[in-house]
Protein backbone atom coordinates (compact mmCIF):
# COMPACT_ATOMS: atom_id res chain seq x y z
CA UNK A 1 0.00 0.00 0.00
CA UNK A 2 1.38 3.40 -0.80
CA UNK A 3 1.26 6.55 0.39
CA UNK A 4 -0.65 7.27 -2.83
CA UNK A 5 -3.22 4.67 -2.02
CA UNK A 6 -3.63 5.46 1.82
CA UNK A 7 -2.99 9.17 2.19
CA UNK A 8 -4.86 9.48 5.67
CA UNK A 9 -4.26 6.43 8.28
CA UNK A 10 -7.00 3.80 8.36
CA UNK A 11 -8.22 4.51 12.11
CA UNK A 12 -7.79 7.83 12.62
CA UNK A 13 -9.01 7.96 16.30
CA UNK A 14 -6.28 5.71 17.38
CA UNK A 15 -2.76 7.24 17.70
CA UNK A 16 1.22 6.22 18.30
CA UNK A 17 3.12 8.17 20.75
CA UNK A 18 6.75 6.68 19.14
CA UNK A 19 9.32 7.26 22.13
CA UNK A 20 12.73 6.82 19.83
CA UNK A 21 16.17 6.97 20.47
CA UNK A 22 16.94 8.66 17.05
CA UNK A 23 16.29 12.02 15.23
CA UNK A 24 14.26 11.22 12.23
CA UNK A 25 16.25 13.31 9.76
CA UNK A 26 19.31 11.00 10.85
CA UNK A 27 20.03 7.87 9.24
CA UNK A 28 17.45 5.66 8.89
CA UNK A 29 17.16 2.84 11.26
CA UNK A 30 14.80 0.05 11.28
CA UNK A 31 12.68 2.36 13.76
CA UNK A 32 12.23 4.41 10.89
CA UNK A 33 10.99 1.63 8.35
CA UNK A 34 8.10 0.54 10.82
CA UNK A 35 6.86 3.81 12.17
CA UNK A 36 6.53 5.26 8.33
CA UNK A 37 4.41 2.37 8.04
CA UNK A 38 2.38 2.40 11.10
CA UNK A 39 1.16 6.07 10.25
CA UNK A 40 -0.46 4.21 7.30
CA UNK A 41 -2.37 2.63 10.37
CA UNK A 42 -2.39 5.37 13.36
CA UNK A 43 -1.31 8.68 13.60
CA UNK A 44 1.61 8.92 14.29
CA UNK A 45 4.07 11.48 16.69
CA UNK A 46 7.94 10.53 16.46
CA UNK A 47 8.77 12.43 19.43
CA UNK A 48 12.32 13.67 18.90
CA UNK A 49 15.29 12.40 21.87
CA UNK A 50 14.92 14.95 24.28
CA UNK A 51 17.89 17.65 23.94
CA UNK A 52 19.56 19.22 27.57
CA UNK A 53 19.12 22.88 28.36
CA UNK A 54 22.36 23.04 28.14
CA UNK A 55 22.31 22.95 24.03
CA UNK A 56 21.57 25.65 21.85
CA UNK A 57 17.88 25.38 21.05
CA UNK A 58 16.35 27.35 18.44
CA UNK A 59 13.19 29.89 19.37
CA UNK A 60 11.21 27.92 16.94
CA UNK A 61 7.59 25.74 16.76
CA UNK A 62 7.72 22.08 18.21
CA UNK A 63 7.35 20.76 15.33
CA UNK A 64 10.45 19.83 13.46
CA UNK A 65 11.39 19.72 9.56
CA UNK A 66 11.28 16.02 8.55
CA UNK A 67 13.91 14.79 5.73
CA UNK A 68 17.77 15.38 5.72
CA UNK A 69 20.84 14.18 3.62
CA UNK A 70 20.69 10.67 5.40
CA UNK A 71 17.10 10.55 5.32
CA UNK A 72 14.14 11.34 3.63
CA UNK A 73 10.35 12.92 4.48
CA UNK A 74 8.36 11.76 6.80
CA UNK A 75 4.57 10.18 5.12
CA UNK A 76 1.42 11.63 5.45
CA UNK A 77 -0.02 10.73 8.69
CA UNK A 78 3.46 10.72 10.71
CA UNK A 79 3.96 14.20 12.37
CA UNK A 80 7.95 14.73 13.84
CA UNK A 81 7.55 17.12 16.68
CA UNK A 82 10.42 18.29 19.31
CA UNK A 83 9.26 19.03 22.83
CA UNK A 84 12.12 19.70 24.44
CA UNK A 85 12.53 22.81 22.39
CA UNK A 86 10.06 24.20 24.95
CA UNK A 87 10.34 21.51 27.74
CA UNK A 88 14.18 20.88 28.01
CA UNK A 89 15.68 17.93 29.51
CA UNK A 90 17.04 18.57 33.14
CA UNK A 91 19.01 16.04 35.35
CA UNK A 92 19.35 18.22 38.23
CA UNK A 93 17.15 19.20 40.32
CA UNK A 94 15.64 15.65 40.42
CA UNK A 95 11.99 17.04 40.65
CA UNK A 96 12.17 19.91 37.81
CA UNK A 97 14.04 16.92 35.23
CA UNK A 98 10.28 14.94 35.81
CA UNK A 99 8.82 17.77 35.42
CA UNK A 100 9.76 18.82 32.10
CA UNK A 101 9.91 15.15 31.08
CA UNK A 102 5.84 14.61 31.82
CA UNK A 103 5.61 18.32 29.86
CA UNK A 104 6.82 16.52 26.97
CA UNK A 105 4.95 13.53 26.95
CA UNK A 106 1.81 15.72 27.55
CA UNK A 107 2.76 17.99 24.62
CA UNK A 108 3.13 15.02 22.27
CA UNK A 109 -0.24 13.33 23.45
CA UNK A 110 -1.66 16.41 22.61
CA UNK A 111 -0.48 16.53 18.92
CA UNK A 112 -2.48 13.34 18.18
CA UNK A 113 -5.36 14.79 20.44
CA UNK A 114 -5.32 17.50 17.85
CA UNK A 115 -5.37 15.43 14.92
CA UNK A 116 -9.01 13.45 16.41
CA UNK A 117 -7.13 10.71 18.26
CA UNK A 118 -9.27 9.59 21.04
CA UNK A 119 -7.19 6.39 22.09
CA UNK A 120 -3.40 6.51 22.42
CA UNK A 121 -0.65 3.46 22.18
CA UNK A 122 2.72 4.33 23.98
CA UNK A 123 5.28 2.81 21.86
CA UNK A 124 8.67 2.54 23.37
CA UNK A 125 11.96 1.50 21.39
CA UNK A 126 14.23 1.37 24.06
CA UNK A 127 14.19 0.33 27.76
CA UNK A 128 14.72 3.70 29.25
CA UNK A 129 11.63 5.41 27.94
CA UNK A 130 10.24 3.01 31.04
CA UNK A 131 9.16 5.96 32.92
CA UNK A 132 7.13 7.39 30.16
CA UNK A 133 4.70 4.63 31.02
CA UNK A 134 3.73 6.76 33.96
CA UNK A 135 3.72 10.25 33.10
CA UNK A 136 0.51 10.11 30.89
CA UNK A 137 -2.28 8.53 30.21
CA UNK A 138 -2.38 5.51 27.53
CA UNK A 139 -4.92 3.06 26.29
CA UNK A 140 -2.09 0.40 24.78
CA UNK A 141 1.54 0.10 25.36
CA UNK A 142 4.37 -1.85 23.65
CA UNK A 143 7.76 -2.03 23.64
CA UNK A 144 10.01 -3.23 20.38
CA UNK A 145 13.41 -4.60 21.39
CA UNK A 146 15.84 -4.10 17.83
CA UNK A 147 19.24 -4.58 20.06
CA UNK A 148 21.14 -5.71 23.06
CA UNK A 149 21.23 -2.63 24.73
CA UNK A 150 23.89 -4.35 26.75
CA UNK A 151 25.77 -3.74 23.98
CA UNK A 152 28.26 -5.74 25.60
CA UNK A 153 30.60 -8.63 23.80
CA UNK A 154 30.36 -11.26 26.84
CA UNK A 155 26.54 -11.81 27.42
CA UNK A 156 25.06 -10.03 30.66
CA UNK A 157 21.75 -11.04 32.27
CA UNK A 158 18.74 -9.12 31.82
CA UNK A 159 18.65 -5.90 33.77
CA UNK A 160 16.10 -5.16 36.27
CA UNK A 161 15.04 -2.13 34.32
CA UNK A 162 14.24 -3.98 31.10
CA UNK A 163 12.88 -7.29 32.54
CA UNK A 164 10.45 -4.62 34.62
CA UNK A 165 9.57 -3.08 31.34
CA UNK A 166 8.73 -6.29 29.62
CA UNK A 167 6.48 -7.53 32.55
CA UNK A 168 4.54 -3.96 32.33
CA UNK A 169 3.77 -3.35 28.41
CA UNK A 170 0.60 -4.54 26.82
CA UNK A 171 2.92 -5.87 23.86
CA UNK A 172 6.22 -6.86 22.99
CA UNK A 173 8.44 -7.14 19.83
CA UNK A 174 11.46 -8.66 19.35
CA UNK A 175 13.73 -8.75 16.40
CA UNK A 176 16.48 -11.94 16.32
CA UNK A 177 16.12 -15.63 16.87
CA UNK A 178 18.69 -15.23 19.95
CA UNK A 179 16.92 -12.03 22.03
CA UNK A 180 13.85 -14.39 21.52
CA UNK A 181 15.24 -17.25 23.23
CA UNK A 182 16.57 -14.69 25.83
CA UNK A 183 13.73 -12.55 26.61
CA UNK A 184 10.68 -13.89 24.43
CA UNK A 185 8.93 -15.86 27.21
CA UNK A 186 8.55 -13.05 29.81
CA UNK A 187 5.64 -11.37 28.52
CA UNK A 188 2.86 -13.20 27.23
CA UNK A 189 1.90 -11.07 24.48
CA UNK A 190 5.48 -11.28 22.42
CA UNK A 191 5.48 -11.65 18.73
CA UNK A 192 8.79 -11.76 16.84
CA UNK A 193 9.46 -9.53 14.15
CA UNK A 194 12.55 -9.25 12.36
CA UNK A 195 14.29 -6.73 10.13
CA UNK A 196 13.05 -6.42 6.42
CA UNK A 197 13.19 -4.24 3.83
CA UNK A 198 11.47 -2.58 1.03
CA UNK A 199 11.76 -5.03 -1.37
CA UNK A 200 10.74 -3.01 -4.41
CA UNK A 201 13.23 -0.54 -3.76
CA UNK A 202 16.31 -3.00 -3.66
CA UNK A 203 14.90 -5.55 -6.61
CA UNK A 204 13.96 -3.06 -9.26
CA UNK A 205 16.87 -2.21 -11.48
CA UNK A 206 18.24 1.16 -11.69
CA UNK A 207 21.14 2.66 -12.80
CA UNK A 208 24.80 1.94 -11.36
CA UNK A 209 25.53 5.22 -9.06
CA UNK A 210 28.23 7.54 -10.36
CA UNK A 211 31.02 6.41 -7.59
CA UNK A 212 30.69 3.23 -8.13
CA UNK A 213 30.83 3.20 -11.56
CA UNK A 214 34.70 3.81 -11.70
CA UNK A 215 35.10 1.09 -9.17
CA UNK A 216 36.49 -1.74 -11.24
CA UNK A 217 35.39 -5.34 -10.88
CA UNK A 218 34.81 -8.06 -8.94
CA UNK A 219 33.84 -5.99 -6.56
CA UNK A 220 33.24 -7.34 -2.87
CA UNK A 221 30.46 -4.40 -1.23
CA UNK A 222 29.17 -3.49 2.25
CA UNK A 223 26.46 -1.26 2.95
CA UNK A 224 25.86 0.19 6.38
CA UNK A 225 27.52 2.05 9.47
CA UNK A 226 31.33 1.13 9.63
CA UNK A 227 32.05 0.49 13.38
CA UNK A 228 33.53 -2.28 15.88
CA UNK A 229 31.48 -5.01 15.65
CA UNK A 230 32.77 -5.24 12.15
CA UNK A 231 35.85 -7.69 11.60
CA UNK A 232 38.44 -5.09 10.35
CA UNK A 233 40.93 -7.54 11.24
CA UNK A 234 39.93 -9.76 8.77
CA UNK A 235 39.12 -7.27 6.20
CA UNK A 236 41.97 -5.97 6.15
CA UNK A 237 43.93 -9.40 5.66
CA UNK A 238 41.18 -10.09 2.75
CA UNK A 239 42.25 -6.56 0.87
CA UNK A 240 45.86 -7.49 1.29
CA UNK A 241 45.73 -11.35 -0.39
CA UNK A 242 43.00 -10.48 -2.44
CA UNK A 243 44.71 -7.08 -4.57
CA UNK A 244 42.59 -7.43 -7.95
CA UNK A 245 38.89 -7.57 -6.09
CA UNK A 246 38.05 -4.48 -5.13
CA UNK A 247 36.20 -4.08 -1.55
CA UNK A 248 33.62 -1.23 -1.29
CA UNK A 249 31.93 0.43 1.81
CA UNK A 250 29.33 2.14 1.60
CA UNK A 251 28.11 4.05 4.59
CA UNK A 252 29.06 6.82 7.88
CA UNK A 253 31.89 5.85 10.14
CA UNK A 254 31.75 5.21 13.96
CA UNK A 255 33.80 6.90 15.80
CA UNK A 256 35.21 3.86 17.46
CA UNK A 257 38.81 4.44 18.13
CA UNK A 258 39.37 0.61 18.40
CA UNK A 259 39.20 0.60 14.62
CA UNK A 260 40.61 3.45 13.15
CA UNK A 261 44.45 2.17 12.80
CA UNK A 262 43.09 -0.72 10.28
CA UNK A 263 40.90 2.00 8.66
CA UNK A 264 43.69 4.12 8.43
CA UNK A 265 45.69 1.27 6.51
CA UNK A 266 42.80 -0.06 4.28
CA UNK A 267 42.76 3.50 3.36
CA UNK A 268 46.36 3.80 1.59
CA UNK A 269 45.44 0.31 -1.08
CA UNK A 270 44.36 1.79 -4.17
CA UNK A 271 41.47 -1.87 -3.94
CA UNK A 272 39.89 -0.39 -1.08
CA UNK A 273 36.96 2.54 -1.74
CA UNK A 274 35.13 3.88 1.29
CA UNK A 275 32.45 5.63 -0.86
CA UNK A 276 30.65 7.40 2.39
CA UNK A 277 26.95 7.75 3.82
CA UNK A 278 24.20 8.15 0.99
CA UNK A 279 20.39 8.75 1.64
CA UNK A 280 18.32 5.92 2.33
CA UNK A 281 16.69 6.72 -0.76
CA UNK A 282 19.50 5.73 -2.89
CA UNK A 283 20.95 2.59 -1.04
CA UNK A 284 19.41 0.15 -3.49
CA UNK A 285 21.29 1.36 -6.42
CA UNK A 286 24.24 -0.46 -4.48
CA UNK A 287 24.06 -3.95 -3.37
CA UNK A 288 22.77 -4.37 -6.96
CA UNK A 289 25.90 -3.05 -8.71
CA UNK A 290 28.39 -5.15 -5.99
CA UNK A 291 29.60 -8.67 -7.11
CA UNK A 292 29.12 -10.58 -3.78
CA UNK A 293 27.64 -8.24 -0.85
CA UNK A 294 29.89 -9.10 2.69
CA UNK A 295 28.30 -9.36 6.03
CA UNK A 296 31.86 -9.49 8.07
CA UNK A 297 30.92 -9.73 12.19
CA UNK A 298 33.00 -10.33 14.23
CA UNK A 299 31.55 -13.59 16.46
CA UNK A 300 30.81 -12.76 20.23
CA UNK A 301 28.03 -12.31 22.26
CA UNK A 302 26.77 -8.69 20.99
CA UNK A 303 26.65 -10.18 17.44
CA UNK A 304 24.77 -13.42 18.56
CA UNK A 305 21.65 -11.45 18.99
CA UNK A 306 21.79 -9.19 16.22
CA UNK A 307 19.84 -9.25 12.92
CA UNK A 308 21.49 -7.39 10.23
CA UNK A 309 18.95 -5.36 8.46
CA UNK A 310 21.40 -5.06 5.51
CA UNK A 311 21.24 -9.18 5.49
CA UNK A 312 17.33 -8.77 3.78
CA UNK A 313 18.47 -6.08 1.18
CA UNK A 314 21.61 -7.56 -0.03
CA UNK A 315 19.03 -10.78 -1.03
CA UNK A 316 16.58 -8.67 -2.60
CA UNK A 317 19.55 -7.00 -4.50
CA UNK A 318 20.11 -10.71 -6.25
CA UNK A 319 24.18 -11.04 -6.11
CA UNK A 320 25.28 -13.68 -4.00
CA UNK A 321 25.89 -13.15 -0.18
CA UNK A 322 28.89 -13.75 2.37
CA UNK A 323 28.78 -13.65 6.03
CA UNK A 324 30.23 -14.68 9.28
CA UNK A 325 28.39 -17.49 11.33
CA UNK A 326 26.29 -15.30 13.69
CA UNK A 327 23.57 -17.11 15.02
CA UNK A 328 20.62 -14.90 12.64
CA UNK A 329 22.51 -15.85 9.56
CA UNK A 330 22.87 -19.79 10.33
CA UNK A 331 19.01 -19.68 9.65
CA UNK A 332 19.79 -18.84 6.42
CA UNK A 333 22.55 -21.14 5.18
CA UNK A 334 20.82 -21.66 2.00
CA UNK A 335 21.32 -18.45 0.72
CA UNK A 336 24.20 -16.86 2.64
CA UNK A 337 27.66 -18.64 1.99
CA UNK A 338 28.91 -18.17 5.88
CA UNK A 339 32.95 -18.23 6.46
CA UNK A 340 35.12 -18.21 9.69
CA UNK A 341 38.83 -16.85 8.96
CA UNK A 342 40.55 -15.51 6.14
CA UNK A 343 41.00 -18.72 4.42
CA UNK A 344 37.42 -19.90 4.61
CA UNK A 345 36.45 -15.98 3.23
CA UNK A 346 38.69 -16.15 0.64
CA UNK A 347 37.09 -19.10 -0.55
CA UNK A 348 33.81 -18.24 -0.03
CA UNK A 349 34.22 -14.77 -1.87
CA UNK A 350 35.54 -16.87 -4.90
CA UNK A 351 32.65 -18.86 -4.80
CA UNK A 352 30.44 -16.53 -4.98
CA UNK A 353 32.16 -14.72 -7.75
CA UNK A 354 31.59 -17.88 -9.45
CA UNK A 355 28.81 -18.63 -12.86
CA UNK A 356 26.82 -21.15 -10.27
CA UNK A 357 26.35 -18.55 -7.79
CA UNK A 358 25.08 -16.18 -10.00
CA UNK A 359 22.72 -18.10 -12.07
CA UNK A 360 19.62 -17.08 -12.68
CA UNK A 361 17.78 -19.96 -10.35
CA UNK A 362 19.98 -18.77 -7.35
CA UNK A 363 19.63 -15.00 -7.67
CA UNK A 364 15.48 -15.98 -7.95
CA UNK A 365 16.19 -17.70 -4.25
CA UNK A 366 17.80 -15.28 -2.65
CA UNK A 367 14.97 -12.63 -4.24
CA UNK A 368 12.30 -15.03 -3.09
CA UNK A 369 13.51 -15.32 0.83
CA UNK A 370 13.93 -11.55 1.03
CA UNK A 371 9.98 -11.27 -0.32
CA UNK A 372 8.99 -12.86 2.98
CA UNK A 373 10.38 -9.87 5.03
CA UNK A 374 9.43 -7.03 3.04
CA UNK A 375 8.69 -4.04 5.54
CA UNK A 376 5.15 -3.90 4.36
CA UNK A 377 4.11 -7.63 4.95
CA UNK A 378 6.12 -6.90 8.89
CA UNK A 379 4.36 -3.86 9.75
CA UNK A 380 0.94 -5.67 9.10
CA UNK A 381 1.59 -7.85 11.41
CA UNK A 382 2.24 -4.91 14.36
CA UNK A 383 -0.67 -3.49 13.65
CA UNK A 384 -2.79 -6.63 13.92
CA UNK A 385 -1.48 -7.08 17.13
CA UNK A 386 -1.97 -3.27 18.36
CA UNK A 387 -5.68 -3.39 16.83
CA UNK A 388 -6.19 -6.85 19.02
CA UNK A 389 -5.38 -5.17 22.15
CA UNK A 390 -7.31 -2.00 20.87
CA UNK A 391 -10.54 -4.36 20.35
CA UNK A 392 -13.95 -3.85 19.67
CA UNK A 393 -14.73 -2.22 15.83
CA UNK A 394 -11.27 -1.24 15.12
CA UNK A 395 -9.90 -5.01 14.98
CA UNK A 396 -12.86 -5.55 13.28
CA UNK A 397 -12.04 -3.12 10.57
CA UNK A 398 -8.19 -4.24 9.95
CA UNK A 399 -9.01 -6.54 7.17
CA UNK A 400 -11.05 -4.64 5.49
CA UNK A 401 -9.31 -1.58 5.07
CA UNK A 402 -5.94 -2.88 4.91
CA UNK A 403 -5.92 -7.24 3.31
CA UNK A 404 -2.74 -9.33 5.52
CA UNK A 405 -0.30 -9.53 2.56
CA UNK A 406 0.44 -12.72 1.40
CA UNK A 407 2.97 -15.12 2.46
CA UNK A 408 3.24 -13.39 6.20
CA UNK A 409 4.95 -15.75 8.51
CA UNK A 410 6.37 -14.23 11.82
CA UNK A 411 7.90 -17.09 13.34
CA UNK A 412 12.04 -17.12 13.91
CA UNK A 413 13.09 -19.61 10.69
CA UNK A 414 14.21 -22.09 13.01
CA UNK A 415 10.60 -22.67 13.76
CA UNK A 416 9.48 -22.35 10.65
CA UNK A 417 11.87 -25.05 9.39
CA UNK A 418 11.30 -27.49 11.77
Amino acid sequence: MSNSEQEQPVFGEVGIVALVPDRFAGAWQPRHQVMTRLARYFPVVWVEPARSWREKLPNSPSRTGASASMGAPAPSGLMVVDPSRRYPKFHRPAWLGELTARARMRSAVRELRSAGCRRVVLYLWRPGFSSDLDRVEHDVSCYHIDDEYSFSPSDVPLSALEASLLDRVDQVFIHSPALMEKKGALNPNTSFVPNGVAYEQFATPVPEPADLAAVPHPRVGYVGFLKKQLDWELLDQLSRRHPKWSFVFVGPRHEHPEIQRVLAAMETRKNVHFLGGKPVTELGAYPQHFDVSILPYVVDDYTRYINPLKLYEYLAAGPPVVGSPIRTLQDFEEVVDLASGAEEWSGALARALGREANSPERVEARREIARRYDWDRLVHGIARDLVGHLGGAVEGRLDAAVPEPAGLDRRPRAAVDG
